[in-house]
């Protein structure tokens, strides 16, 4: 059964990575803006002043306008750092300088905090490949997310930002998996 679970969780990636990246550019554009209005709507609304984020690659959706916002805004902002041990640490951004991990990942080149730096937001930002209506969040497969949210005491928050489509009925899931709070895409907030 696992791996079932495993093969059909390979192929559902598939799928969105190769729906995600022949996403024409003016329907990105326009995704990425209504994300953004919706990532600082949540950011408002939680009243948050500390967030850990990521930065998109460029098939994912945007979320590098909402962390400009952030740091304009003086929100502490931390991204992630991977590490070849599975977890994430985490450091500082500004909006300024970034460079990349060594697993290609952008990151911020700024003081490296190390993994329980994240206990200190209050709001979680993370990427997704699908979630489902309960919550359920199947990353891209590595489970550094899950992880990190799996190890939180006090966890704040959390919300996946994906694509309309990419919140479906069910996803294919191992105990190991973590629920989201919500998600954000182009058309809202969804909180479950």
């Amino acid at each position: 059964m696992p791996d079932e679970v495993a093969n059909q969780k390979r192929a559902l990636r598939a799928e969105l990575r190769e729906r995600r990246r022949i996403t024409p550019d003016h329907h990105r554009q326009a995704a990425d803006a209504a994300i953004t209005e919706h990532l600082i709507q949540l950011t408002n609304d939680l009243h948050s002043q500390s967030l850990a984020a990521y930065l998109s690659l460029p098939d994912e959706p945007g979320t590098r306008d909402f962390i400009a916002w952030a740091c304009a805004k003086g929100i502490k902002v931390l991204l992630p750092i991977s590490r070849a041990d599975g977890l994430l640490d985490w450091a500082p951004y500004d909006g300024k300088a970034e460079s990349v991990d060594d697993f290609g990942m952008p990151r911020p080149t700024s003081e490296v905090l190390g993994p329980i730096a994240i206990n200190s937001v209050d709001l979680i930002i993370v990427p997704a490949a699908s979630v489902d209506r309960s919550g359920m969040r199947m990353g891209w497969g590595r489970g550094y997310f899950d992880k990190t949210l799996g190890s939180m005491e006090n966890c704040p928050p959390v919300y996946a930002v994906i694509f309309d489509d990419e919140l479906v009925d069910t996803v294919p899931s191992e105990r190991h998996d973590q629920r989201v709070d919500g998600v954000v895409t182009p058309s809202g907030i969804v909180a479950f």
